[in-house]
């Protein structure tokens, strides 16, 4: 039987209304602790598609949820986020069995956010677009972290509805976002095996990409290309190759063209304009300016340099 169309929700009173719960206390923002939502499930519940952000710290016992077209256990314990306008809900569950959850869910509604800088500086933090097994795990010092920070924002909105609650609330929602940024950094370099493998397979796909004389005539391999390719999401990428090389997918794509470019000048005779052309520039002046930004050299003057 093929999947059902998610349910759209607009709004966080819409949202408490399909849970069974009680109307927000503000309607732009709500924090619940995940073990008033557990239940025993006859059926399988619909998926969703909301129309504000969501932030969970989710452990969960006897199933799994669906995020985007995947399946991802909980039940160690990750943060995950959602941007507005991506699917979730509730994968394949032992029918014998309830979905226990424990943990902490926020929902923010854009419109919280309007006409204050975190309104715009929400595009910086990537991992609203990272897929869901590049989720992050915490430890149980930052898991405390993160849970002192959604209690605070809960209790500021249940006791203080004045003048200043929503400068209090943003300044905390920035503090948990850019602590989701340094335990992310963290997850990077701490995760060395699954890291290094990474590394290894984008060498081995840019390498491939690159000895195809045919394919790379055509262009350059996108972002989203390599990305795919490894399985991962492209801002997921790029954020872990900056984290541990210092570089992002764009930068090691350009520099696996020098490298090509370096070997075809070295060790062939080939002109500058078939060496562009089979390296997917329509211009060679183009190609001549890129390479002598990354060298220093013209092409013709690293040919010379070996002479």
């Amino acid at each position: 039987m093929a999947n059902a169309e998610p349910h759209r929700v607009h709004t966080i009173s819409d949202l408490h209304r399909r849970l069974g719960l009680p109307r927000p206390e503000h309607p732009l923002i709500s924090v619940l602790n995940l073990e008033v939502l557990n239940r025993q499930r006859s059926e399988r519940p619909a998926s969703f598609v909301f129309d504000f952000y969501s932030i969970a710290l989710k452990h969960c016992q006897g199933g799994n949820f669906r995020y985007g077209q995947q399946h991802y256990d909980f039940q160690e314990g990750v943060m995950y986020f959602m941007a507005p306008g991506q699917v979730f809900g509730p994968g394949h569950t032992d029918e014998r069995s309830a979905v226990s959850m424990s943990g902490w869910v926020l929902y923010l509604h854009p419109d919280f956010l309007w006409n204050t800088p975190l309104a715009k500086n929400m595009r910086r933090y990537d991992y609203f677009d990272y897929s869901v097994h590049e989720a992050l795990f915490l430890t149980e010092k930052e898991e405390a972290v993160v849970t002192g920070v959604l209690q605070n924002i809960q209790s500021e909105y249940l006791a203080n509805q004045d003048n200043f609650s929503q400068d209090i609330i943003i300044s905390h929602l920035e503090v948990l976002l850019n602590y989701a940024d340094r335990f992310y950094h963290r997850q990077f370099l701490t995760r060395k095996k699954e890291n290094h493998q990474v590394l290894d397979r984008l060498e081995e796909v840019l390498t491939a990409f690159f000895d195809d004389e045919e394919r790379l005539s055509r262009g350059l391999p996108s972002v989203k290309y390599i990305a795919g390719e490894l399985a991962l999401s492209p801002n997921y990428l790029s954020s872990l190759l900056k984290a541990l090389t210092g570089r992002n997918t764009q930068q090691h794509i350009l520099d696996k063209l020098i490298e090509k470019a370096k070997e075809k000048i070295s060790t062939t005779e080939l002109s500058v304009s078939e060496i562009s052309y089979i390296l997917g520039f329509d211009h060679p002046q183009s190609f001549s300016r890129l390479f002598k930004a990354k060298t220093g050299l013209s092409p013709l003057a690293f040919r010379q340099s070996f002479n």
